[in-house]
């Protein structure tokens, strides 16, 4: 009588599938996503989604349908906004309405 092991031949393991490389995101991005620039801002996406509507946020850029921001220009318009004072000339001006 034949022994177990020959009546059920082993099969070859399958060949292992790789999957395709993806590429990791970059350490620093040049480009934020909403969600993205509020946090490197300090501000809630919400804000800067409203800021895009009426006027006075950073400068952004579509990408089809998705909104990025570059990272120069949320420095840019950060630094646009420093004061020394209280009584600093567009202190007090505001740049949107509410």
């Amino acid at each position: 009588m034949a022994s177990a092991s020959s009546l059920y031949p082993t099969r070859a393991p399958a060949p292992s599938i790789k999957a395709q490389a993806v590429p990791a995101a970059p350490a620093n991005p040049e480009f934020l996503t909403t969600e993205e620039a509020g946090a490197f801002l300090r501000l809630s996406p919400r804000t800067l989604e409203k800021q895009r509507v009426l006027g006075g946020g950073p400068r952004f850029r579509k990408f089809g349908a998705r909104v990025v921001y570059a990272v120069e220009d949320l420095r840019a318009w950060a630094n646009s906004r420093a004061y020394g004072m209280t009584s600093d000339p567009g202190y007090v001006q505001r740049d949107t309405v509410r």
